[in-house]
């Protein structure tokens, strides 16, 4: 797969505002040959997830770290559903810094800038504290509630047994009903009903919008300081 190059316009400009997404796979130790084969195929994927909203694609280093680059207007919840769903996955810990990057093209393993930076310095931070998904969009007010919301969205989707998981996939990644769901895991409608119930679906769905409305504001505000 050949890298996405950015316009030119895009590509000369220096302090640009987006968002960094670090992923660290916490068990890479036990499995590195599964962790790199993970890896590999949440790259892919990712790419495809996020499209356009990203400003490089997705690679990976040292066969436990995935590293994205995405436009201030991406979701970063996606990427935690998507990895924490998924039937062969891995158990990750994910870290969104927004912030200024440097100009340059290639993968995000190969860019850099003050976002990059900052987001390394948090993946430490949520290491010792053994939260499995940190946000910080420079608005201190909002970062304080991020700090609740987002490890408490990994704890939840931890928490899922496998069959859960593939419930909350369908209903959550791939958008279906549950009685698209029920046709496409081959059960009644009533099994994925209590399956959503008890995998807490509703709450997991609540809190994800709750971080992306939050991300949203905080963003906002930060480039309402910028501006004036």
């Amino acid at each position: 797969m050949t890298a996405t190059l950015l316009p030119d316009s895009l590509s000369r400009m220096t302090n640009r505002a987006a968002i960094v997404l670090f992923g660290d796979v916490a068990d890479s130790r036990a499995d590195a040959p599964r962790a790199t084969a993970w890896l590999r195929t949440l790259s892919v994927d990712l790419d495809r997830r996020f499209g356009e909203e990203r400003l490089a694609r997705f690679a990976f280093t040292q066969g436990d770290e995935i590293q994205g680059l995405l436009r201030r207007s991406a979701d970063p919840t996606i990427a935690v559903l998507h990895a924490a769903l998924h039937p062969h996955g891995m158990r990750m810990r994910w870290v969104a810094v927004a912030g200024a990057i440097e100009a340059g093209r290639g993968p995000a393993t190969e860019r850099t800038g003050a976002a990059f930076i900052a987001a390394r310095d948090l993946l430490a931070v949520a290491r010792r504290r053994r939260d499995d998904f940190v946000i910080r969009v420079g608005d201190a007010a909002v970062d304080a509630l991020l700090d609740d919301l987002a490890p408490t969205l990994a704890v939840l989707l931890g928490d899922l047994t496998a069959s859960q998981r593939a419930v909350t996939r369908l209903l959550l990644v791939d958008g279906l009903r549950q009685a698209d769901a029920a046709k496409r895991l081959s059960v009644s409608r009533p099994t994925v009903s209590v399956a959503a119930e008890r995998a807490r679906v509703r709450e997991i769905a609540r809190l994800a919008d709750a971080i992306r409305v939050l991300v949203g504001r905080g963003l906002d505000s930060g480039a309402a300081a910028s501006d004036g």
